[in-house]
């Protein structure tokens, strides 16, 4: 790639082509953000990094100004995804009352998925003129974050059959032309945590109860790893980072324009192609500060 651009380069010069110039141009920038993408990729150490994402959005305070917030982190997850290239399936939807995402399930697809996805785990804080105020007011917002690794059938959770309370339902979200017509959306819970999956992303009722019985596997396998660690952490006198329930980052629209990652202190006033997708200064930002 870098010999092609050094041609037309050198070919852009000998004859003055701006064309050629521009050709060039495009492929030392796909060369850099490969680049980029390679320099992340070697901070990925954990387990399960190169592993498939399952990540969640709930609404958290502020009524309807939260479930719009909700759609606003899904679309910029799912536009971040796009851009590097990775496949994405909507697992599951629950619209809000009036407009906006109670809820989301995304499985997002892809190597080193959850390796870059993991550092978004956390509350995200909205402040804006909210849309649905006609007095105009300035509103705060909080949706939480939660990210699962998808795992293989070689990692291994004991789910007791005896535990589980399994109810259908009609779809609600925006799902094809079965939604509302058949029961073919699944909810499993998991009574001795109280940890609750759900998905209506498919027709067939018993490949929903495989999917729902896939982010059940993850969520308790993540469930038992945190447990671990604060158990090693007790052990060694030290006070746990309440990651779950921490804010992690910061969109302030109004009175000035920032996102503001809190851990990090990574910082950007370009809101609108934070909002797009570009995500990468943040994840890297993470990762050296977590390393």
């Amino acid at each position: 790639m870098q010999e092609d651009a050094d041609v037309l380069l050198e070919l852009a010069i000998d004859e003055k082509d701006p064309e050629t110039e521009q050709e060039a141009t495009l492929i030392l920038t796909q060369l850099l953000d490969k680049i980029a993408d390679f320099e992340l990729e070697c901070m990925f150490s954990g387990e399960h990094d190169t592993n498939n994402a399952m990540l969640t959005i709930h609404a958290g305070a502020g009524g309807t100004e939260a479930q719009d917030w909700v759609d606003i982190l899904m679309r910029m997850y799912l536009r971040w995804a796009e851009a590097k290239g990775f496949g994405t399936d909507i697992l599951d939807l629950q619209p809000g009352d009036e407009a906006g995402i109670k809820s989301t399930t995304i499985m997002v697809k892809g190597r080193y998925a959850y390796g870059y996805l993991r550092s978004e785990m956390g509350i995200h804080r909205l402040v804006r003129i909210s849309p649905f105020d006609a007095s105009g007011r300035r509103h705060t917002s909080f949706a939480s974050v939660f990210i699962f690794p998808e795992l293989d059938d070689t990692v291994e959770v004991d789910i007791n059959e005896k535990d589980l309370r399994i109810d259908t339902y009609r779809a609600s979200g925006a799902g094809g032309q079965h939604v509302n017509k058949t029961s073919s959306a699944i909810r499993i819970t998991h009574l001795p945590t109280n940890i609750v999956v759900q998905c209506q992303n498919e027709r067939s009722q018993h490949r929903n109860k495989d999917i729902a019985m896939k982010m059940l596997k993850a969520r308790l396998y993540e469930r038992e790893q945190d447990l671990q660690a604060e158990q090693r952490q007790e052990l060694q006198g030290e006070k746990k980072e309440i990651a779950w329930g921490s804010q992690i980052r910061s969109y302030v629209m109004q009175p000035y324009r920032l996102i503001k990652d809190h851990r990090t202190n990574q910082e950007t006033g370009n809101v609108e192609a934070v909002l797009d997708g570009a995500l990468d200064p943040f994840i890297k930002a993470y990762l050296l500060w977590q390393r």
